[in-house]
């Protein structure tokens, strides 16, 4: 005689349950890591790029005439374009700006536009964009 051994579907339907709220508490983590990290990549490239600018006007005493050099376009530098970065340069003085891309996930984030000028000043103010 045989006996079949297996899980009831209560059993199952306890599984599937617990899983379900392991899973709603442990998303919203995943997603402010996410953010972070985005956030990290994006203020990084933002200070490399004025690192060059600097270095640029360093050697050629103005922003605006000559190849900088390669400035970042997006960030994260490598890969899915999360934020689109611009430069605008004028002969002293220059500004920074990374904005989220539309659908990315930091679009509706708090730090979903940055800039960045000659000066050091930076937008936005929220302490937690510009943490490394």
């Amino acid at each position: 005689m045989s006996c079949v051994r297996g899980f009831s579907l209560i059993e199952l339907l306890i599984a599937l349950v617990i899983a379900s709220l392991l899973a709603s508490v442990a998303y919203p983590s995943y997603l402010a890591h996410v953010r972070k990290a985005q956030r990290v990549e994006v203020s990084g490239l933002l200070l490399e790029n004025a690192q060059r600018l600097e270095r640029h006007y360093a050697l050629a005493g103005r922003y605006d005439q000559g190849v900088v050099g390669n400035l970042h376009q997006q960030s994260p530098a490598q890969g899915r374009a999360v934020y689109q970065l611009a430069v605008q340069r004028q002969s002293q003085q220059f500004v920074l700006t990374a904005k989220a891309l539309v659908g990315s996930a930091m679009e509706g984030d708090v730090c979903a536009f940055y800039s960045l000028n000659q000066l050091g000043q930076r937008t936005p103010a929220d302490e937690r964009c510009w943490r490394r």
